[in-house]
């Protein structure tokens, strides 16, 4: 049996994540490998409904902190471990660097809070479990919020000033710098081939696909 695949993507939201996510779905299903496809905040039915909470009702950067920590914790086990213990490729629309830069950058909850939280609630079996690879999206938050504009109603997130998401983008910083072999950093101001171009690169270098793979079917219904 193959060995399971763990695969974050980060970034603010704008930065192009979700018809990345879809298209690398694609490209390893048609290679043969089974995927499972998930989010946070959410991803296992008790995450989902703590989602709803955090996105849509008002509380405390500590309660709100506390939440995603919860929803994470029976995600990992409800979802996330039995499908790399099957085998599969877990492919992840944000993960715990999402926390340490929405909560700990945007929030400015302290950093070592997090650090601590992170082990306590992903020490499985006596190692803590993190993403084999994390893509992180990386775009200036400026250029986000004018592909957002008008696409959707914003969540308690979304409706943060450029303010909020630039503190949101230093903290990606810190997290990329505290982790450059995990984290993948893309330029999400580029066109969507350059950047799947870039993603299909970094999956054959790391041996995850056998060849690169031309641009997907997902990207023909993309905006």
């Amino acid at each position: 049996m193959s060995k399971g695949i763990f695969i974050s993507f980060e970034g603010i939201d704008g930065a192009g994540k979700s018809t990345h996510i879809e298209g690398l779905a694609q490209a390893f299903t048609q290679q043969g490998r089974t995927v499972t496809l998930t989010r946070e905040p959410g991803g296992s039915p008790f995450a989902e409904s703590l989602r709803d909470l955090v996105l849509h009702h008002p509380m405390d950067a500590w309660s709100e902190l506390l939440l995603m920590f919860a929803a994470r914790r029976d995600h990992l086990l409800q979802v996330i471990v039995p499908a790399l213990n099957r085998g599969e490729v877990v492919l992840c629309d944000r993960f715990t660097d999402a926390t340490f830069a929405y909560q700990g950058g945007g929030r400015g909850l302290p950093w070592d809070a997090l650090t601590q939280l992170e082990r306590w609630v992903q020490t499985h079996e006596g190692r803590l479990l993190e993403p084999d690879l994390t893509l992180w999206f990386e775009l200036d938050p400026t250029v986000a919020a004018q592909r957002l504009a008008g696409a959707r109603v914003p969540d308690r997130f979304e409706s943060q000033p450029t303010e909020f998401f630039r503190a949101v983008h230093q903290a990606y910083e810190r997290r990329a710098q505290e982790a450059p072999k995990r984290i993948q950093r893309l330029d999400a101001s580029g066109t969507r081939h350059q950047v799947w171009q870039h993603i299909t690169r970094t999956m054959v270098q790391r041996g995850w696909l056998s060849i690169m793979v031309p641009v997907p079917p997902a990207f023909q219904n993309a905006s």
